[in-house]
């Protein structure tokens, strides 16, 4: 069946319309990742998002149970080059075509993914609808997603316990990688909703906290930052993505919008105080000011290598450190997991306990 993504800016692209056909509305993003959509699209920072892969071939490999982010996706649509539907892997149990059609999801294939990647790169802010009717491409005029971070949010406290450390994760929209990592590192780790208060935090006596990755504009949330910042001066504290922009603000720092974001899972990260380069992935399209950082709390600890934006801030008296990118990777290289255990080091510290 034939299917369109018509752009707010006026171009109409048409293709063939795989998984569900209702029309869908978003932001048009492109990644850069040669393998992991099945990561993407799960991802709950796409949400309201249509995700364009430059990678020209997707669904080779199929879809499994174990590459899910959360339970289900959280994006408006996909457009691919080429969609295999056909995919050959043993852990393969669905189509890319048949998830996208068991969560409602528009797949568009057949399209020329880097005339939409550069029509992004130049205009920056474009939003796109998906549809099989091609009336419906008329008129678009395209809207950003309203609070995305609430939609994407757990309702329920979770808990899973372990030995070590307790860690509250605070969700703005995590990946479950970020739950896997710290839980694999032994954390006892509880996952509260971001509008939880710092009193509630308290009571359930954790040693650190992390701010996870998340959706949407960071200052959406600054009628939070109250509750947020008194957390961050009572525990060590990780910021991932969003939770990164989050601890920036918290300290008087500013936010704005990347001409295109970053999102893929090839981006040279450099490390200020050795020097290394890390490839790391990144799924974010704001990004901390440079000459908003007081530097007189605040140290800059990484930078993006191709555009020298800040990629990670350190607190130079409190137990305090984020990265804008992911350090748990899926999908992407793990050159940065050493972070989770220099943050669980920070707890244990801190708390002044001994862990079997």
């Amino acid at each position: 069946m034939k299917g369109y993504l018509a752009l707010h800016t006026g171009e109409i692209f048409e293709g063939e319309i795989f998984g569900d056909i209702r029309t869908m509305e978003g932001e048009v993003v492109f990644n850069t990742g040669m393998t992991g959509y099945q990561e993407v699209m799960t991802d709950p920072s796409y949400c309201g998002q249509i995700v364009t892969f430059t990678y020209p071939l997707l669904g080779n490999y199929g879809t499994n149970p174990l590459d899910k982010e959360s339970r289900r996706p959280a994006l408006s649509g996909i457009v691919v080059g080429d969609l295999c539907c056909n995919p050959s892997h043993y852990l393969s149990i669905q189509s890319l075509d048949e998830m996208a059609k068991e969560f409602g999801l528009p797949v568009l294939s057949g399209i020329d993914t880097r005339a939409i990647t550069r029509l992004v790169r130049d205009r920056g802010e474009v939003y796109g609808r998906i549809t099989a009717n091609l009336e419906e491409t008329k008129g678009f005029i395209g809207k950003p997603t309203i609070h995305p971070v609430d939609q994407v949010s757990t309702r329920e406290r979770q808990f899973y316990p372990r030995n070590g450390p307790h860690v509250v994760l605070v969700d703005f929209g995590y990946k479950a990688s970020i739950l896997t990592s710290l839980l694999e590192s032994g954390c006892s780790v509880t996952v509260v909703h971001y509008q939880t208060r710092f009193q509630e935090i308290e009571q359930i006596h954790p040693d650190g906290i992390v701010f996870s990755n998340g959706p949407g504009n960071p200052k959406d949330l600054l009628p939070y930052m109250t509750q947020l910042k008194k957390m961050v001066e009572a525990y060590p504290t990780l910021g991932i993505c969003l939770g990164h922009q989050v601890i920036a603000l918290i300290f008087g720092g500013n936010t704005e919008r990347l001409p295109y974001g970053h999102r893929g899972s090839n981006h040279p990260v450099k490390e200020l105080t050795t020097g290394k380069v890390y490839i790391t992935s990144q799924n974010h399209g704001y990004v901390v000011t440079d000459d908003s950082v007081d530097r007189g709390s605040l140290m800059v600890t990484y930078r993006n290598v191709n555009d020298g934006s800040i990629e990670g801030l350190k607190h130079r008296f409190l137990p305090i450190m984020s990265v804008q990118f992911h350090p748990e990777a899926h999908p992407g290289p793990n050159d940065t997991a050493h972070i989770f255990s220099q943050f669980i080091q920070q707890c244990l510290h801190i708390g002044e306990k001994s862990y079997a």
